[in-house]
C-alpha cells in the first residue's frame, strides 16, 4: 500500500468517526393528571356568607412539579358563563386547596363552581360542578333594593296588620296595611318585581293595590307621581281585572288602561299559586305577570308609551300595597309577598334564585 493511499484511508476513518451521531436523551412524557374533587360547599348547601371558602380535594399527578389551581363560579349549571374566574392558587399542603372570593357574591343566589389544576404546561380536566346558595339577606342602596321577606323580617317599614308566613313571605292582612321602602335616590326609570300569593277572584276592593310608588304626598291618592298596580275585585269595573295607573308629574300626564283594555285583562287568579308581577317605567310603562314565578308562563302583558312628563318622585317611596285606603281601595288584603326587587335595571337572574 502506498503512503498516499494509507493517508487517504486514515482520513476517511477519522471523518467517519467524527461525523457519527451521539445518542439523544428521550423526552419524558407529560404527567398524567386527575382532576380535583369539590369538598365544600356542595349539594346545594345554604350558606350564611357572601364570600364562601371553596375547598377541593387535591388532584393527583404522576409528575412532581409545582401545582396551581383555577376556580370558577357561575350562575349557570353548565358554567357557560362565569361570575368569577381565579387562577394561580397554590396547591394546599394538607391534601386540600381552598379559594375565597375577594368580593361579595350576589345575595340570595344559587351558584355553581368547579376547579382544575396545572402542573408545568399540563392542565387537568375540570372537577365535577358543585352547588351552593349565598346568604339570603336584603339591602337598600342607590339604584337597587332587594328584600327576600322570608325570614320573619323586612328591610322596609311595615304598618298595620302584617304577619310572616315562613318561606312563603310577608302577608298584608287588610286594606289599611302596607310595607314602605324609602329609596336613597329617585329612579326615573326602572323595574319593580315581586312574587305574590293569596290572590283570588272576586276579592274585596274594587281597585286593590298589589304595589305602588309615590313622592312625599300625604298618601298615594294625592300624589302627582301616583304609581300603582291593581288586581281588582268585586265592583272592579270590571271584576277581576288586572290594571294600573301612573302619573308622570301631573294628572295631565296620566297613563292607565281604558275599560276595553281592563276587560281584556280579566284574570281569575288562584290563591294557592305564585305570580311574579313585574312593572317597568321610563319612556314606556309595561306590566307583565308570570304564573309560577320567574320561569313560568306569561298570563298578562300590556305596555304603552309614556311620552308626556317624567316619572320623578322626590323623595321616592315604594309600597307593598298602598297607603290610600281612606280615598281608594288600599292594599290587597291577604296578599303574601316575597323576593322583592326595585332597581334602575332589570332584576339580575341570579338575585333571589336561592329562594327557588
Amino acid at each position: 500500500m502506498t503512503r498516499v493511499r494509507a493517508q487517504l484511508l486514515m482520513g476517511s476513518l477519522v471523518f467517519a468517526i467524527g461525523c457519527g451521531s451521539s445518542p439523544e436523551t428521550p423526552t419524558p412524557p407529560p404527567p398524567n393528571l386527575t382532576a380535583p374533587s369539590p369538598q365544600t360547599p356542595a349539594n346545594d348547601q345554604q350558606l350564611d356568607t357572601l364570600r364562601p371558602d371553596l375547598r377541593v380535594i387535591n388532584g393527583t399527578s404522576t409528575g412532581t412539579g409545582a401545582r396551581t389551581y383555577e376556580f370558577q363560579i357561575s350562575d349557570r349549571e353548565d358554567v357557560s358563563t362565569t361570575l368569577v374566574t381565579q387562577s394561580g392558587i397554590v396547591e394546599g399542603t394538607a391534601g386540600t386547596t381552598t379559594y375565597t372570593p375577594a368580593a361579595d357574591l350576589p345575595v340570595a343566589a344559587r351558584l355553581y363552581w368547579r376547579a382544575r389544576f396545572t402542573e408545568g404546561t399540563t392542565t387537568s380536566t375540570w372537577s365535577a360542578v358543585a352547588m351552593f346558595r349565598t346568604k339570603i339577606i336584603g339591602y337598600n342602596r342607590p339604584g337597587e333594593l332587594y328584600d327576600p321577606l322570608i325570614h320573619g323580617e323586612t328591610i322596609g317599614s311595615p304598618s298595620g296588620a302584617i304577619t310572616y308566613e315562613g318561606q312563603q313571605g310577608l302577608r298584608i292582612g287588610n286594606a289599611q296595611s302596607w310595607v314602605r321602602y324609602q329609596l336613597p335616590t329617585t329612579l326615573t326609570s326602572g323595574e319593580i318585581s315581586v312574587e305574590v300569593q293569596g290572590l283570588q277572584a272576586n276579592g274585596a276592593g274594587g281597585k286593590a293595590r298589589i304595589f305602588s310608588m309615590m313622592d312625599a304626598a300625604p298618601n298615594l291618592f294625592r300624589s302627582k307621581f301616583l304609581f300603582n298596580v291593581q288586581y281588582r275585585g268585586v265592583a272592579g269595573n270590571p271584576d277581576n281585572a288586572v290594571s294600573y295607573k301612573v302619573l308622570y308629574g301631573d294628572s295631565d300626564y296620566q297613563y292607565e288602561p281604558d275599560f276595553a283594555a281592563r276587560a281584556g285583562g280579566v284574570r281569575h287568579l288562584n290563591p294557592g299559586a305564585t305570580y311574579l308581577w313585574t312593572a317597568t317605567w321610563g319612556s314606556a310603562f309595561r306590566l307583565v305577570i308570570r304564573e309560577g314565578g320567574p320561569g313560568g308562563p306569561v298570563i298578562y302583558d300590556r305596555s304603552e308609551a309614556t311620552p308626556r312628563g317624567t316619572y320623578n318622585p322626590t323623595p321616592h317611596a315604594v309600597y307593598l300595597g298602598a297607603n290610600d285606603a281612606a280615598d281608594e281601595s288600599g292594599s290587597y288584603a291577604g296578599a303574601i309577598y316575597r323576593n322583592l326587587w326595585v332597581g334602575n335595571r332589570p332584576r339580575p337572574t341570579v338575585v333571589g334564585s336561592a329562594l327557588r
